[in-house]
């Protein structure tokens, strides 16, 4: 995933900050982002505003070290979102702590039984302006992103890839977010994009290579119905 910063310098001391206590160190940095693995920031222009209400959980791997993430961001002087303990309303097991970013996005650093595997990311929160619509959107292409909906109440609709997971929550919605969903196979990616756009959804475009990514990227983007980027994507990576 990809979120924009209006001051990428104060997010970058942010996530620098309180993701190194959970042993993630910054992966990848050039002139336009910051990167820590499958979490990107960039900074924001006239183009591309920064991205707002979202919630990241990160996975912990154990309570101490949820503790210390927001520990080192309170002392850092970053604001307080919650904090650490358990959260028996998402499980009998969920031991959460809760910061805000500079742009007032929740990050969170997660520990629970069901934790994601291979990745820091375990979870995302979006809110959406309708509720039926972004489940309309998101069942359209679930089969080609591999996505399985787990969840599908009134109050939240949740999907889940091989680890990790989204929600989906009526509110004010998220904005400029950009989630990229993985495939083995280029044809996933063209069956992704000509199914969104078959169903009415706007195209952010086509299937086909990125080089500028990196050799072998074969990507299309479509916009949800809160105009977030949405993405499948081969690397041809072993």
């Amino acid at each position: 995933m990809t979120i924009r910063a209006r001051d990428r310098v104060a997010s970058e001391r942010f996530y620098d900050t309180v993701l190194r206590t959970l042993g993630i160190d910054q992966s990848y940095r050039t002139g336009t982002i910051s990167e820590w693995q499958d979490f990107l920031v960039s900074g924001a222009d006239a183009e591309h505003p920064p991205t707002r209400r979202v919630h990241i959980g990160f996975a912990a791997p154990d309570h101490a070290r949820v503790d210390a993430f927001w520990q080192a961001g309170v002392d850092a002087g970053f604001q307080d979102d919650g904090r650490p303990g358990p959260r028996p309303e998402y499980g009998d097991d969920y031991y959460g702590g809760f910061l805000l970013d500079p742009d007032g996005n929740s990050a969170e650093a997660c520990h629970h039984d069901t934790l994601r595997r291979g990745g820091i990311v375990d979870h995302l929160w979006i809110r959406v302006a309708d509720l039926g619509s972004a489940r309309d959107f998101y069942d359209t292409i679930a089969p080609h992103a591999g996505l399985i909906k787990d969840r599908d109440t009134a109050e939240r609709v949740q999907y889940r890839g091989e680890t990790g997971s989204f929600s989906l929550l009526a509110g004010t919605p998220t904005e400029y977010l950009h989630m990229a969903f993985p495939t083995r196979e280029d044809a996933d990616v063209q069956r992704f994009h000509e199914a969104a756009t078959a169903a009415g959804h706007r195209s952010n475009g086509g299937a086909g290579e990125r080089p500028r990514y990196h050799p072998g990227y074969y990507a299309a983007f479509v916009l949800d119905p809160d105009g977030n980027n949405i993405e499948v994507v081969n690397h041809h990576r072993e």
